[in-house]
């Protein structure tokens, strides 16, 4: 079992992210807090003290003897909703593709909050295998797609999954809304919907100041 000297700060591993990871930006840097939680992600290790910041309790079981499992690539990614920099963006894109779907998940969600483009990577995950992961992958279309984005998501309205079709409608309205595209008085029917993609196959056919994705 680690233990920490008497010299070392007391990892506070009760304290809510936020505030665990506003600790570690104390201790460290906010550069070096970002270098290790990128590390994270990317499979590296970071050191103890900073598992305990980004992980919490369940990091000192890891440290313990339990499997890590995925849980050190979920807390770095966790970690770069509280602290950034564009140095993360090749590390962050490229979770999208990690073997655990809470991974994926985690940085789709990175991406909406981060506004990075990586939107044919987004398209691919609206058909990941678990629905959690298609759901963060509509929002995050919505936030940051442009209207050729709209059939993407309005196929996810017959999503097998109650709660991805319920992202999926809120993406649609959401994306529908923010590009100012035509919607009938019941915005949920199909025939709306028929409208809306309609529009967007329009809309797309115009030549589209949009920067090329980035992959």
């Amino acid at each position: 079992m680690r233990k920490n000297s008497s010299s070392e700060p007391v990892v506070p591993v009760d304290l809510p992210i936020a505030d665990r990871l506003a600790a570690a930006v104390k201790r460290y840097g906010e550069p070096a807090v970002i270098e290790r939680s990128i590390a994270l992600l990317k499979g590296e290790n970071a050191g103890e003290d900073f598992l305990l910041y980004v992980g919490g309790d369940h990091a000192k079981g890891i440290l313990d003897g339990a499997p890590s499992l995925y849980w050190p690539e979920l807390w770095g990614a966790r970690a770069l909703m509280h602290v950034w920099s564009e140095s993360a963006n090749e590390a962050v894109i490229a979770g999208l593709d990690n073997q655990s779907w809470r991974v994926r998940e985690m940085c789709a969600k990175v991406i909406l909050l981060r506004k990075l483009h990586c939107l044919k990577r987004l398209v691919r995950l609206s058909t990941d295998e678990v629905p959690r992961v298609r759901a963060a992958a509509v929002h995050a279309l919505a936030a940051l797609g442009t209207v050729e984005h709209l059939p993407t998501i309005v196929q996810r309205l017959k999503d097998p999954d109650v709660e991805v079709r319920r992202a999926a409608q809120q993406s649609r309205d959401a994306l529908t809304a923010r590009l100012g595209l035509p919607t009938a008085p019941d915005s949920h029917s199909p025939a709306a919907t028929a409208a809306a993609a309609e529009a967007a196959e329009v809309k797309t056919e115009a030549p589209s100041a949009e920067a090329p994705d980035a992959e």
